[in-house]
This record gives structure tokens, C-alpha cells and sequence, in this order.
């Protein structure tokens, strides 16, 4: 009888702090590394805005911030970069470390669906599953293929889909009182 043992290697924020800034995407999820690209321009313009009505939101009512690309340190071996956060104005300072990374989870949590299905099922997955265990209140997965959003709320402690919504749409959110989009505006 054979015995195979696979070695994982299990990375760490401390592993990405080595590697070179090159334009690509560190994260880490559960100890297991991933490397993206720098992200096409369709994908940054559905960011851009979203993240323009939400900051103009979020400046009238002075309820909180967003940002767009913020690293997350949940863990040393938990170092994630989503797209767009939102955060409550009233935590944010105590959810930032000395290097100005998030360590919290902040109430939203955005991510746009690149072209690869890799990309695709790190985020419907195992991204979800994170976000879920962190505390996220809510989730929303833009799927820029399809002109759909996918919205997950925190229900009975953990992140469900509860809609989604689809071009003819209004976006709104319990979270955000007062704020809405049509859905469309954001593939136009």
C-alpha cells in the first residue's frame, strides 16, 4: 500500500507582505492563495458606479463610507480584496489596523464576476462562506454576464440569498435606508 501525503502550503498575510507589487491580486482564503489580474474595464466601470452612487449616498446621509478595492485582514491566513465595502461611519476607526486594512467585517461587501469560472466560484463560494463566518450583513454578486445582481443577507447568523434582481430592477437595502438604484444604470 501506497501512502500519499499531499503537503498544502499555507500562506499567510505576513507570505503576500514578500511579493512584488506587479499589478495582480493577492488573496487568501483559508490558508490557500489565489492570484488574479488586475481587473478589465468593464468590471472596474460597474465598480466606479456603484461605488459613485453609494459614496453620494453615504455623503447625504452621513451614515457611512465606501470604498472600492479595500484590502481585509480577517486573519493571517484570511487577506481578501473585494471590489466595493460599506461601512458604518461609527465603526470604521475601530475596524482599521496601523497599515489602514480593514480587520472587521463592514456591513456590505460588493463583488463583480470576472469572465473566469475559477473567479466565478471563489466568489459564489468560497468567498461567500467567508464573508458569511466574518459577520457580513449583506452580499451582493453582480453578475455583469447575465445583468443580474445576487443579494445575500445575514439570516439566522449566516449570509442567504434572499433576491435577485435582474435589469428592470430597483436595487434597495434594509442597510441603507433610503438609498436605490435601477439596476440597469450600472451595465449601461
Amino acid at each position: 500500500m501506497v501512502n500519499l501525503t499531499t503537503n498544502r502550503i499555507h500562506w499567510t498575510t505576513t507570505d503576500i507582505e514578500l511579493f512584488p507589487e506587479d499589478g495582480k491580486r493577492y488573496e487568501i482564503i483559508n490558508g490557500e492563495l489565489f492570484v488574479t489580474r488586475a481587473p478589465d474595464w468593464q468590471h472596474q466601470r460597474i465598480c466606479v458606479r456603484l461605488g459613485g452612487l453609494l459614496d453620494a449616498w453615504s455623503q447625504e446621509t452621513g451614515d457611512g463610507e465606501v470604498a472600492v478595492a479595500p484590502g481585509i485582514i480577517f486573519a493571517e491566513a484570511d487577506n481578501v480584496i473585494p471590489d466595493l465595502v460599506w461601512v458604518r461611519q461609527e465603526r470604521l476607526n475601530n475596524m482599521l489596523d496601523d497599515a489602514g486594512h480593514l480587520t472587521t467585517a463592514p456591513e456590505l461587501i460588493v463583488e463583480v464576476l470576472s469572465q473566469s469560472a475559477q473567479d466565478q466560484r471563489r466568489d459564489r463560494e468560497l468567498k461567500l462562506k467567508l464573508y458569511s463566518s466574518q459577520g457580513v450583513q449583506e452580499y451582493w454578486i453582480i453578475d455583469r454576464f447575465q445583468n443580474q445582481i445576487e443579494i445575500y443577507r445575514r439570516e439566522q447568523a449566516q449570509l442567504q440569498r434572499v433576491s435577485t434582481l435582474l435589469a428592470t430592477d430597483r436595487l434597495t437595502s434594509s442597510l441603507l435606508p433610503g438609498f436605490t438604484c435601477n439596476v440597469s444604470q450600472l451595465f449601461a
